[in-house]
């Protein structure tokens, strides 16, 4: 695995966590839809809030919506926020 690869999967991680963690759903895998999950915009301001903590950088909440899946925002994320 690439350095590239390895810091996107730590991230897909991270937001694995936090979606579980926001929308309630334990099983909740990189890969689940937040529209499909019961996502709104109150739980889209939770998601990035969180990940703006941790990261220190603003995380607009409209990528949310464009990249409803962990791993896909993760992808964004990191090539926005110059981790990948």
């Amino acid at each position: 695995m690439t350095e590239n690869a390895a810091i996107a999967t730590r991230t897909a991680d991270l937001l694995v966590d936090i979606f579980r963690d926001v929308l309630g759903l334990p099983d909740l895998t990189e890969d689940t839809d937040f529209y499909e999950a019961g996502g709104d915009s109150l739980t889209a301001f939770q998601i990035t809030g969180r990940l703006e903590e941790i990261l220190g950088a603003e995380v607009p909440v409209s990528l949310v919506f464009a990249y409803p899946t962990p791993r896909d925002l993760a992808e964004v994320v990191d090539a926005d926020h110059g981790r990948a």
